[in-house]
């Protein structure tokens, strides 16, 4: 008997508009306008197909079974949205939490990549959205996720002494050798630190594969997908499936049955009685550590190679990101909370992402995912914005 570990991470970006280079110096606001603008627009589109659909198909489940249970990891930027444009969405987040069988997760409140280039920040977003699951959940976690799946033997270093149980990370091929996901694991030189890997192939069934008619194994019934788990469980002790939340209803739409599958899975997982549904912090608890996991380069769960060329894999994606972090100290120093907050908005793994000039592949991901019209597009607003934070920092220095 395995577990079946769901993880959703919820996340949305608070984009950056049309801002020109004759608004530097003028006007400070590089985001869509609260009322009229597109984050508003895809966060009320995204509640009707995916946030209240699936939260609602959630609490039915919680409801009719006792034993189930899964886990959130929800971005400190998308709480913030929901309390701006959808606050009776977030109402059905709290609902869920409240049941005591919905464990949350903590990340970095900005979804940035500061694990990367400074542990200062890092530590201080970790900070931000523990305060802010304490506030809006009442939760403390025990268990960090970082931005994308990020992770490496230095990572976990840093996650470990900030005080975390254990840590999310994507099972790599290369490094897992002839291990299997399905377990857990410590980290490397942390024996005291967990470590829950992601089967990205039963995973990505459901959040990539599972509408493609193309596909070999389209349609994907539950009965089907159930099989699959009850192979995999064969000497195994979790089954990992992390997927973005907006799999449901809005990257797999309505009509593809991905929630009919979703609920019979459960159903028929529970009565069969092969499995049983855990969260991270449980499992930790259960199961022993079957081996070390050691990755002593980055790693994620972004496209085919699995490692971080989706954020900084060209020469603007390199320049805009160390360029924000070397930023910091000045921008600290101010002690301003807007400009703060704005420089770390810019952090948002978002902006880079829609940089990407990877178009092999994972390319119709990339372009699916991204608001730009162009990864130029991307680099132009994002570095325009850029210079008008250096002119507000400019103000303090002179």
């Amino acid at each position: 008997m395995a577990g079946i570990n769901f993880y959703f991470h919820v996340h949305q970006p608070f984009r950056l508009r049309k801002y020109n280079v004759f608004e530097v110096g003028n006007n400070h606001d590089y985001f869509e306008h609260p009322e009229t603008g597109l984050d508003k627009i895809v966060i009320q589109k995204v509640a009707q197909k995916c946030y209240l659909p699936m939260n609602n198909l959630l609490l039915t489940l919680l409801n009719r079974y006792p034993n189930f249970a899964f886990s959130f990891s929800i971005s400190g930027v998308f709480i913030e949205q929901l309390q701006k444009y959808a606050p009776y969405v977030l109402e059905t987040f709290q609902k869920l939490v409240a049941t005591g069988r919905v464990e949350l997760i903590t990340e970095t409140f900005y979804h940035s990549l500061a694990s990367i280039y400074s542990k200062s920040e890092f530590y201080a977003q970790i900070d931000a959205h523990k305060g802010k699951l304490k506030e809006v959940f009442g939760k403390t976690p025990k268990i960090f996720r970082n931005t994308e799946l990020i992770y490496s033997n230095e990572i976990a270093k840093l996650v470990y002494d900030y005080g975390f149980l254990g840590m999310l990370c994507e099972g790599v091929d290369r490094y897992l050798l002839w291990q299997k996901p399905n377990y857990i694991y410590t980290a490397k030189d942390l024996p005291d630190f967990k470590l829950l890997l992601k089967n990205y192939k039963l995973s990505d069934d459901i959040a990539f594969r599972f509408g493609q008619r193309s596909w070999s194994e389209w349609p994907l019934k539950a009965e089907k997908y159930q099989s699959w788990l009850n192979d995999a469980g064969i000497d195994s002790d979790v089954i990992n499936l992390f997927m973005d939340y907006e799999t449901f209803g809005e990257h797999q739409w309505e009509d593809t049955g991905i929630f009919f599958f979703f609920e019979k899975l459960v159903d028929y997982v529970l009565a069969e009685g092969k499995h049983f549904f855990t969260t991270p912090s449980k499992s930790i608890e259960l199961f022993k550590p079957r081996g070390t996991y050691d990755v002593p380069e980055l790693t994620s769960w972004a496209d085919t190679e699995r490692d971080l060329t989706a954020w900084r894999g060209n020469s603007i994606q390199w320049d805009s990101l160390e360029t924000i972090y070397e930023m910091e100290q000045a921008i600290k120093a101010t002690a301003d909370p807007r400009l703060i907050h704005d420089w770390r908005l810019l952090q948002t793994s978002d902006h880079f992402y829609y940089m990407c000039t990877k178009w092999w592949n994972d390319g119709d991901v990339h372009a699916y995912f991204s608001s730009m019209e162009s990864p130029f597009d991307g680099y132009e607003r994002f570095n325009n914005a850029l210079a008008d934070l250096r002119w507000r920092l400019n103000q303090y220095q002179n």
